[in-house]
């Protein structure tokens, strides 16, 4: 083996095709990349006379991994897989930015992430779409929050561009995080107003210097410094704009966990103590984080309710987008009444 890893060092120029990455379920696809970027080089290596005078080119797996290299076909899957899965690993990488917050990006970021597939296609349909309607699939699910949405709506570097749009779910999205950030419905229909100040850029939003500073700062600093006719609105845009992305990852908090919870077949002692263990491992994790106590077992390989026995509940059972309840009816009928209320509309 030591053997086969110095022809391939020697051919591909002591490059390592293996990429660390801190994201652990992430490093197969940045390896990916490397293999695509080095495809000619391993082909070189597998032809060879070094590789075909060695003892592995006549064992079982030196010839299938021979053939595998040589085949066409795999070398079409592994640049179809990469040219889908890297503006995705852009993705994640923004997400991962320690302590940047990231909210008032996702949401158009998610939009780039599918238009870059398309050109990375060629824009032909049947190559790109399987990819797309998967990601939705997945973000509409699991991933999407009225978070994504409101901070979409309040980033001043996204709003006032030309190519901004507000569709009726980001129109919702705000409308719904209104509600079940600010207690107050007075409070409420005061954002409300305000945003109206913000949409037309009237006042402060229109002075010059808040116009060049949209781009140049971050949303969270922007609304600290050009929201202060609208208090309101200016601390609830901060509280949104300041949210970052990356919690659970890097506290190693496990979403898992959280949606064993959510399943039924337990009995009130055993949720409670089930509650009580999930408590336990996140204000663990957070203090140890704190503290900068460090752990030498990967978060991923063990996990706390491995000795539970539950009975998994049906599909529908399980709240969508993390089970934060945001999409409930109370929202929704909230939100419509803040609509009446105040005439809110999207961006024209």
């Amino acid at each position: 083996m030591a053997e086969v890893l110095k022809q391939t060092r020697n051919h591909i120029d002591d490059c390592n095709l293996i990429k660390p990455s801190k994201m652990k379920f992430a490093m197969p696809f940045f390896t990916l990349e490397n293999i695509v970027s080095e495809k000619n080089n391993l082909k070189g290596m597998f032809e060879s006379s070094e590789w075909k005078n060695s003892v592995w080119s006549s064992t079982a797996e030196g010839k299938r991994v021979a053939r595998l290299v040589g085949d066409q076909s795999f070398w079409n899957g592994v640049e179809m897989a990469s040219k889908a899965s890297s503006p995705l690993l852009l993705v994640l990488c923004l997400v991962n930015e320690a302590d940047k917050p990231q909210v008032g990006y996702i949401y158009e970021t998610m939009d780039q992430v599918k238009e870059t597939i398309k050109r990375e296609f060629k824009n032909k349909k049947s190559d790109y779409i399987p990819f797309c309607t998967a990601i939705d699939d997945i973000w509409d699910a699991h991933l999407h929050s009225p978070l994504h949405a409101a901070g979409y709506y309040l980033n001043p570097c996204l709003f006032y561009s030309t190519d901004f749009y507000s569709d009726p779910e980001v129109t919702f999205g705000l409308l719904c995080c209104v509600v079940r950030v600010v207690a107050h419905q007075r409070t409420q229909l005061i954002i409300t107003f305000q945003l109206d100040e913000y949409r037309h850029a009237r006042g402060d939003f229109e002075e010059g210097r808040a116009i060049a500073e949209r781009t140049n700062i971050s949303p969270a600093q922007w609304w600290c410094t050009y929201g202060k006719q609208c208090p309101e609105l200016q601390r609830f845009a901060i509280r949104i704009l300041s949210q970052t992305c990356d919690g659970a990852s890097r506290y190693n908090l496990k979403k898992g966990m959280a949606e064993k919870l959510l399943m039924d077949g337990r009995n009130r002692i055993e949720q409670q103590r089930l509650n009580d263990l999930a408590f336990a491992h996140y204000n663990l994790q957070l203090q140890n984080k704190r503290y900068g106590v460090g752990n030498n077992v990967v978060g991923e390989e063990i996990d706390a309710m491995d000795d539970w026995v539950v009975e998994e509940a049906p599909q529908e059972t399980a709240p969508e987008n993390g089970g934060l309840g945001w999409m409930d009816s109370d929202c929704s009928g909230a939100t419509k009444n803040v609509e009446v209320r105040c005439g809110i509309q999207a961006k024209e």
